[in-house]
C-alpha cells in the first residue's frame, strides 16, 4: 500500500494536525507502508526526509501555524506520478489539500479526507461570522469526492451529519502513555519555573482567540485571595495573543512558550489540575495527554473535549465561558485531595485504553477496504 498525504501543516509545526500526521507516518514506517507527504515549508524549521515534498508557502492569516502552499503544479504532478500512490489522503482544506483533490480526479486515484478543525467555530472569535455559509459550502464541495471522511470525535461526527456530510467515519486520537505518565519529579518542575505555591494549575495549547484564553485569565483572577495565594498557573504554548496575555496576567501566572517531549510531559505530571476552556476543539489531544499524566481536567462542555472527559470521574465539564462554574470546580477539587487522586487514576486508566497502534490499524483497514472496492470496480 502506497499512501500520498496532502496537508497544509506537518512536523515540526506545533499543532494537533501536524502531530497526528507525524504519529501516523511513524506508524507507517513500523508497518512498512510506503508514504509520501506533500506539505508547505515550515518557516525555516525543516524536517528533512526523503518522504516529504515541500512547497513554498505563506502563513494563513487566521492560523499562522497553518501555511498556504504555492506549489509548482507541473512539478507536483510529476512527483506524484513518480511515486504512483494507491490512495490520496487530504488532511486540510487549503491549497495543498486542493492539489490532492484535483490530482486524485485527474489521475483516477482513490481519495479520502480527514476533518480536523472547525473553522466555522473560529469565525466568531475573529468577527467573521458572515463567512459561515460560504465556509460550509466550500467544505461540502471540497470533501464531496472523498470515499471516506475521517472525523476525530463523536461530537464532530454529529455536527457534520447535521450539516449533511456523508461517508463519515470516526478516527479518534491516541496518546503515548510511556511518555505521558504520572511519575515525573514534580519538585524538578517547580524548581525550574521558580514556583513556591502549593498547587500547580496548567493550560496547554495555542494562545489565540478561539481557545478562549481570556476566560482562563478571568478564572485565575476570580479565585478567592486565600486560594489564589496557594496557586501558580503555567500557560504552555504560543500564538498571536501571547504578549497581550502576558501584559494582562497576574503575578502567579507564568508563560513557558511551546514545550514538547519530556519537558511537556513533566509539566502535565506535576500539575494538580489541567484547565482547558477552549470550546472549539474537534478532539482535544492535550486533554488526553493530561489524563494520561494522572491529572484531572476541568474543560469546556463543548466539541470533542466532552467526548474525552467523563464528568465527575476524570474531571469536570463546565459551560463554555462561564468563569464562575470553572472557578467553583477548581475550588472543589483543590479542597478534596482524595477526589483529585481518584480522578487522576481514572483518567490514567482511560488513557491506557487509547492506543495509537489500534487506532491506526483501524484507519489502514479502511484504506484497504476502499482500495479493494476500487480495484473491483476497475477490473469489473
Amino acid at each position: 500500500m502506497k499512501i500520498a498525504i496532502f496537508t497544509d501543516t506537518f512536523y515540526p509545526d506545533v499543532n494537533g494536525v501536524a502531530r497526528t500526521l507525524k504519529r501516523l507516518t511513524d506508524y507507517f514506517e513500523t508497518k512498512s507502508i510506503t508514504f509520501k507527504i506533500f506539505a508547505p515549508d515550515s518557516n525555516g524549521k525543516e524536517y528533512v526526509s526523503s518522504n516529504i515534498h515541500r512547497f513554498k508557502s505563506l502563513p494563513f492569516f487566521l492560523y499562522p501555524e497553518c501555511r498556504l502552499a504555492f506549489p509548482n503544479f507541473f512539478h507536483l504532478k510529476a512527483e506524484l506520478q513518480r511515486f504512483s500512490p494507491d490512495l490520496i489522503h487530504v488532511a486540510t482544506p487549503f491549497s495543498a489539500g486542493l492539489c490532492g483533490v484535483y490530482l486524485s480526479k485527474k489521475l483516477n486515484i482513490p481519495l479520502v479526507g480527514s476533518y480536523h478543525t472547525n473553522f466555522d467555530h473560529y469565525l466568531e472569535y475573529y468577527d467573521l461570522t458572515f463567512l459561515s455559509s460560504i465556509i460550509w459550502k466550500y467544505m461540502h464541495w471540497f470533501h464531496r469526492s472523498c470515499e471516506k471522511l475521517f472525523v476525530p470525535s463523536n461530537e464532530t461526527f454529529q455536527l457534520l451529519v447535521h450539516r449533511g456530510f456523508t461517508n463519515l467515519e470516526i478516527w479518534p486520537r491516541g496518546v503515548d502513555c510511556q511518555l505521558f505518565h504520572p511519575h515525573y519529579d514534580k519538585n524538578a518542575v517547580l524548581t525550574r519555573y521558580g514556583i513556591s505555591q502549593k498547587y500547580l494549575l496548567t493550560y496547554v495549547g495555542r494562545l489565540a482567540p478561539e481557545k478562549d484564553i481570556e476566560t482562563l485569565l478571568a478564572i485565575a483572577k476570580s479565585l478567592p485571595a486565600d486560594q489564589n495565594e496557594k496557586i501558580h498557573w503555567l500557560v504552555v504554548g504560543d500564538g498571536p495573543l501571547r504578549k497581550e496575555l502576558e501584559d494582562q496576567a497576574v503575578s502567579n501566572v507564568s508563560f513557558t512558550g511551546y514545550l514538547t517531549g519530556e519537558r511537556l510531559a513533566e509539566v502535565y505530571s506535576a500539575s494538580d489540575l489541567f484547565v482547558f476552556p477552549s470550546p472549539t476543539e474537534t478532539f482535544g489531544n492535550v486533554v488526553l495527554e493530561a489524563l494520561a499524566s494522572g491529572t484531572p481536567v476541568i474543560g469546556a462542555n463543548a466539541g470533542g473535549v466532552k467526548n474525552i472527559i467523563k464528568a465527575r470521574e476524570t474531571g469536570y465539564l463546565c459551560t463554555p465561558g462561564d468563569v464562575e462554574e470553572f472557578k467553583e470546580s477548581i475550588i472543589q477539587l483543590l479542597k478534596n485531595e482524595q477526589l483529585r487522586g481518584q480522578m487522576g487514576s481514572a483518567g490514567r486508566d482511560y488513557a491506557l485504553t487509547q492506543k495509537w497502534d489500534k487506532i491506526f490499524d483501524n484507519l489502514t483497514s479502511h484504506y484497504t477496504k476502499i482500495l479493494t472496492e476500487h480495484n473491483q470496480i476497475k477490473y469489473a
